[in-house]
């Protein structure tokens, strides 16, 4: 049997991850790795245009003497059938005689001095027929065709206004002499330096960069620990505009709200304890003065005991119905609802309420208004709950209006009183569950403290918003928009 070998399955399936797994060194070497290939490509590209703009420049400074020593040539000789023992140098016409050798003797080209041919097959010769008088590549023969490409691309050759050949030139240098070798040389040294100094400034410049990038990070996932370890209340310093200084401001942002949320939520729960307290607190008392015998079971008394338990069953209900509407749940009898006559209905089952403490109210609908479709019954809690707290907190000689007009977005529904207002610090808080303007009315005539997060939750299932407005002691205005369907 064939066994097993001591490398696991797994790992030649999944080798070891040989990354660093720091975003610092990822981003440094990301950065070293993008200068490298960044600087090589330079390199080569300016390594290959060098040669090939040497060459052009020994090609095109030679160019110009061979063209003028051939057509000399060829004006002297009348044809090219010396030119191949000739080849080998050239006569450069400068005008007057050899400054060495003032006496030397004309040659064919025309006299001046001789100087030595470039020797490494840069120029080729061809006729006027375009045969090879000259060849540059030593596998041709004299007399071979001349390529049309390398006619097209040859420098003709005119005597007296009659061509007689073309210069032929060669690509690129075959051979380079010791100048051009030292230029070379000494162009390759400079991009191996320049290499070098971009990868050490990449270094620097990556180091700098993913510090600046990670610092923060690395601050946001400490704040995040401390967040899952129970600290909620975390900020970081925001120290840049970019995305990561978004981030951050996020992050802040997300953790006060969730230090907000959780204090309410213990809020809540200190509340629901409080209120669900008292009325079992009263029943226990009664029940048990009963049992011992030491109070009676009168009507009375029974009455008491029964309207704690509606207050029980109202507070189960509201918190019901919150929870409902959290979870998208909230059942709705949607029908054509006259906005008018419901704002009235409203307004006339607290006008004995209103009058018995001296509080004037009136109903403002704008004539006209279209029917709207929504649930009526819910709807009445709403103004059950905005008119209950209005006449609380309205002192006598007060005014209370309910009014609707049409907007934008549909129908605007308002409950305005001329009541003691809302403080700056607990307008943004009222709708809020168990959130009380004045706390030393803690479970004031049996209010639960749920009424205006009832009106938001019923208001939004509609798909409308609820908003308070209040200039301190100069009244509370509730304003809600309810769109047309």
């Amino acid at each position: 049997m064939l066994k097993p070998s001591s490398g696991s399955v797994t790992d030649s399936i999944n080798p070891p991850n040989i990354m660093p797994k720091s975003l610092y060194l990822k981003l440094t070497l990301a950065f070293i790795i993008v200068a490298l290939i960044t600087a090589g490509l330079i390199a080569v590209f300016i390594r290959v245009s060098s040669v090939d703009r040497l060459s052009q420049l020994v090609i095109d400074q030679q160019r110009s003497s061979m063209v003028n020593a051939l057509e000399g040539y060829y004006s002297n000789v009348g044809s090219w059938s010396g030119a191949r023992q000739d080849w080998f140098q050239i006569i450069r016409v400068t005008g007057g005689t050899n400054a060495q050798n003032p006496q030397a003797a004309p040659g064919a080209f025309g006299g001046g001095n001789r100087v030595e041919i470039e020797r490494r097959s840069l120029f080729g010769l061809a006729d006027a027929s375009g045969q090879w008088v000259i060849p540059i590549d030593p596998a041709e023969s004299p007399g071979d065709t001349v390529p049309r490409s390398l006619l097209r691309s040859g420098t003709e050759l005119t005597v007296n206004g009659q061509k007689v050949g073309t210069l032929v030139t060669a690509g690129r240098l075959p051979i380079y002499n010791p100048a051009e070798a030292l230029f070379l040389q000494r162009t390759n040294q400079g991009l191996v330096l320049a290499v070098i100094l971009a990868m050490v400034v990449a270094l620097l410049i990556g180091i700098i960069l993913a510090r600046t990038l990670t610092h923060p990070l690395l601050a946001l996932t400490r704040a995040a620990e401390n967040v899952a370890a129970g600290n909620l209340q975390q900020q970081v310093t925001v120290r840049s505009n970019d995305e990561i200084g978004e981030l951050a401001t996020a992050f802040n942002k997300m953790s006060q709200e969730v230090a907000r949320v959780n204090q309410l939520r213990r809020q809540m729960t200190a509340d629901v304890a409080h209120d669900l307290r008292t009325p079992l607190t009263v029943i226990a008392g009664y029940v048990e003065s009963m049992r011992d015998g030491v109070l009676q079971p009168t009507p009375e008394r029974l009455s008491v005991i029964y309207g704690e338990i509606e207050r029980l069953q109202n507070l189960v209900g509201d918190l019901r119905m919150l929870s409902q509407a959290d979870s998208g749940e909230l059942s709705m009898n949607l029908q054509n609802v006259d906005l008018k006559a419901l704002l009235e209905r409203s307004a006339q089952t607290f006008q004995l309420r209103a009058e018995q403490q001296g509080i004037q109210l009136a109903v403002d609908a704008q004539p006209g208004l279209p029917m709207l479709e929504m649930d009526e019954s819910r709807m009445l809690q709403v103004m059950d709950n905005l008119l209950s707290n209005a006449i609380r907190f309205t002192p006598r000689g007060g005014r209370i209006t309910l009014s609707a007009r049409e907007s934008p977005a549909g129908v605007e529904i308002s409950v305005a009183d001329t009541g003691i207002g809302i403080t700056p610090e607990d307008l943004p808080h009222v709708f809020e569950r168990f959130h009380r303007v004045d706390p030393s009315r803690h479970s004031d005539a049996g209010e639960s403290g749920l009424g205006l997060a009832i009106v938001r939750a019923i208001v939004e299932a509609h798909h409308g918003k609820v908003s308070a407005q209040s200039a301190g002691n100069e009244g509370t205005l509730i304003k809600m928009e309810i769109p047309m369907r």
